[in-house]
């Protein structure tokens, strides 16, 4: 695994806030239990070769590599070093010899043309700085009739997402976050651009009721890493008025409070496609 990067600043930023989230990302059962929904929903079989993009602490690589057996292989990718280091641990623990970590950007692969069977994408393809042409990256990665699957978030995902995307707004300010993913319908204009078909999308209600205090914590600021934009474009504004949005942004959430607390709809598009096999 090679251990430096050439990153843009915007690839940099991502990097490091994911290794500082890699000590902790397997805390909780949300990830382990959408990257397990992925695999499932792409019926994995022995033999195939699969290759897992922005793999994290290697949820999604480890479950493939165990059911692709000593016949198949699982390359895994990821552009954080933190969260590769954590894969590396499980991967050691487990006794697993058909998994390669890779660190790279993810948009900036080369291997060779069709040389996978299953292309996966767990949680990260909003992170991409250019979707579209991503996509037909990866494409070219697949054998022909091969597989490509990706979670995608609703427009209605992730609260505190939703309600900075409103206030900021006032401000003249527009953050993408799940937008580019946000309905079933730009899931599906995705890939048939990026040349598959038999497009399969499968959405799945997921979320939970939070607090009002952790529905604040979801506050980042303009400092953060805003998903395909760079710089974040709430870095524009002033001090003042990124103060001013940060009150908004609280007393918007305070709105939604119920007995339950606040919904935090997490709404997930479990999305495949195939490149044709002519």
């Amino acid at each position: 695994m090679n251990q430096q990067l050439d990153l843009n600043e915007y690839k940099q930023q991502i990097a490091d806030l994911y290794s500082r989230r890699g000590q902790t990302y397997d805390e909780g059962d949300w990830h382990p239990r959408i990257a397990h929904r992925l695999v499932e929903h792409a019926q994995i079989s022995q033999g195939q070769h699969v290759l897992d993009i922005a793999t994290g602490t290697g949820m999604v690589a480890i479950e493939a590599a165990q059911l692709v057996g000593f016949a198949g292989r699982v390359v895994e990718v990821d552009i954080s070093t933190g969260m590769l280091e954590q894969a590396k641990r499980k991967i050691k623990a487990l006794g697993l010899n058909n998994i390669e970590l890779v660190l790279a950007d993810a948009e900036k692969l080369n291997f060779p043309a069709n040389s996978f069977d299953v292309v996966l994408c767990s949680s990260a393809l909003i992170w991409m700085s250019d979707i579209p042409k991503t996509l037909r990256l990866w494409h070219q990665f697949l054998k022909p009739g091969g597989l490509i699957g990706f979670h995608a978030f609703a427009d209605t995902a992730f609260v505190g997402g939703v309600t900075v995307q409103k206030v900021a707004e006032k401000y003249g300010v527009s953050l993408a976050l799940s937008k580019p993913t946000g309905t079933i319908e730009k899931c599906h204009d995705l890939l048939k651009t990026a040349g598959f078909e038999a497009i399969e999308i499968k959405s799945e209600q997921d979320g939970s009721y939070i607090s009002l205090e952790q529905a604040k914590r979801m506050w980042a600021g303009g400092s953060h890493p805003a998903p395909g934009q760079f710089p974040n474009p709430l870095s524009q504004l002033s001090s003042g008025q990124l103060e001013e949005v940060k009150a908004e942004f609280e007393a918007e959430l305070a709105t939604l409070v119920t007995e339950q607390g606040i919904w935090n709809d997490l709404t997930i598009f479990y999305t495949f496609g195939r490149k044709p096999i002519g």
